[in-house]
């Protein structure tokens, strides 16, 4: 069942909030427009029980009551995550700062400081282990209900939950001989796009539409029947992979999220270039996917130790002395450099690979760059 909402504080201040969050949410989403009048009903919620003098917008200031209110979301019972914290101070601000301007009240526009919101947390990735993958899908697939299907088809296509559930009952379209694809309707980032997939992800879909419960209309709009609401659906598929992940005995903790993760980082591996993993993700920006796709620690050796593998420039052999070793002087400093240089150019004629022999060749005309500028300490002779 869905959270219970905090009932709608009568409180003087109520009409102003609402009024300012209706003008800062006129082009934004229902999403948007949701978080904003949440966090007008949390404040003002807060507001009338820890500070009920205040009446008035002019009563306002960052100690207490902004202060009071960020730390009231620090120790808010659940805990908060650390991105919705950070929507509560936004969408609050970007009251104050409206309210500021059509209330003629200058100062608050600066109740809130630069600091004040929490700086998203980093998580690396965490794609399924090999072994994690297997385990998963066998137990998925030997179960072979209408929830498993539906995390086998995430597994497969690397949708996010939401676009899931989502999915119209028609999503599998034809694109040419043996070419399918799936239309992924809009969801978090308001786009949408196709995903290719093979004679398996086929499958799926049919195993789904022939799950569908006999009360389902057959050309229903969606692919998952849900009588109960889109929640719950959510809720059910992931409680179903809970299920499955205690079931093949994995102790760790196993989110939808992560078929995602697994998705993208198997197409990574499998040569599929970037670009085209950023289409397959849904993504806006090649940040997000850098940010989404882990090379693992395993890919880094393999890596590590191919390029030990190939022919690596050796700095020239000196002949070995019995005295002290040579005082470093600029002499030394540039005939070292000529060497490098010359070392870099053999290797790079002997490279097949038009790319790296480009960047080779930059990084020589580095080096005769450094070479000139060097020589130029050398005092003249007199």
């Amino acid at each position: 069942m869905k959270p219970k909402r905090l009932p709608l504080p009568t409180h003087p201040l109520m009409k102003l909030f609402r009024s300012a969050a209706e003008s800062v949410t006129t082009a934004l989403g229902d999403s948007s427009v949701t978080a904003y009048r949440g966090t007008v009903r949390l404040f003002l919620t807060y507001l009338g029980a820890q500070y009920p003098a205040v009446q008035s917008l002019d009563q306002l200031r960052r100690d207490p009551h902004i202060l009071g209110w960020l730390a009231f979301l620090r120790s808010h019972h659940p805990p908060l995550a650390t991105i919705t914290r950070a929507n509560r101070v936004i969408c609050l601000r970007c009251m104050l700062e409206e309210l500021a301007w059509t209330q003629q009240l200058p100062a608050l526009a600066h109740l809130f400081g630069r600091d004040d919101v929490p700086r998203k947390e980093h998580h690396l990735p965490r794609p399924l282990t090999p072994e994690q993958d297997q385990l998963i899908q066998r137990e998925l697939l030997r179960r072979n209900d209408l929830l498993t299907n539906a995390l086998l088809l995430l597994r497969h296509t690397g949708m996010r939950i939401g676009e899931c559930v989502d999915l119209s009952f028609d999503c599998l379209r034809p694109l040419g001989p043996d070419q399918w694809a799936i239309h992924v309707p809009l969801g978090k980032l308001k786009t949408e796009r196709w995903v290719p997939v093979d004679s398996r992800v086929c499958q799926l879909v049919e195993r789904i539409r022939s799950l569908r419960p006999p009360t389902a209309s057959k050309t229903g709009r969606l692919l998952l029947f849900r009588p109960r609401g889109r929640y719950m659906l959510v809720r059910r598929l992931r409680a179903a992979l809970r299920e499955v992940v205690s079931a093949v005995g994995i102790t760790a903790r196993i989110v939808p999220h992560q078929f995602r993760h697994t998705y993208g980082t198997e197409m990574l591996r499998a040569g599929v270039s970037f670009a085209a993993v950023i289409k397959l993700l849904g993504h806006k920006s090649p940040h997000m996917t850098l940010e989404y796709l882990e090379i693992t620690q395993q890919d880094l050796q393999r890596e590590f130790h191919l390029a030990l593998s190939h022919p690596r420039h050796l700095v020239p052999s000196h002949p070995i002395s019995s005295g002290p070793p040579p005082r470093p002087d600029l002499s030394s400093l540039i005939a070292s450099l000529m060497t490098a240089q010359h070392v870099l150019e053999m290797y790079r004629r002997n490279v097949a690979d038009h790319a790296v022999r480009r960047l080779l060749d930059r990084l020589a005309n580095r080096i005769l760059k450094i070479l000139a500028e060097t020589t130029k300490l050398n005092p003249p002779e007199k």
